[in-house]
């Protein structure tokens, strides 16, 4: 997913985990330091782009703040996986069981 873009729609950021929203925030806050120095220093190009990793930090953390408060829905891959994690520890506790 790229920064600044329109692939960083609300309904895009619904199919990503929280831990790869966290390092999506991470990229955008280091890309806007480097925009606000370059536009200190006076070799800013576009000034758009700060307006636009602005924004695409505010939906982040809209987005985390909704799952935070479950307004938001926590996306379906990350709810499935702790559901088979758990499927397998029965499974190996059976297997176990019936060896002994």
């Amino acid at each position: 997913m790229s920064i600044g873009s329109k692939n960083l729609a609300p309904a895009e950021l619904d199919k990503i985990e929280d831990s790869v929203l966290v390092e999506e925030l991470k990229k955008a806050k280091e890309e806007l330091f480097n925009l606000r120095f370059q536009s200190a220093t006076g070799q800013l190009e576009s000034h758009g782009r700060l307006r636009a990793v602005k924004r695409d930090i505010s939906r982040i953390y809209t987005v985390i703040r909704e799952r935070e408060l479950g307004i938001r829905a926590v996306p379906a891959v990350a709810a499935v996986k702790p559901a088979t994690k758990a499927k397998k520890a029965e499974a190996t506790e059976a297997a176990a069981t019936e060896e002994a």
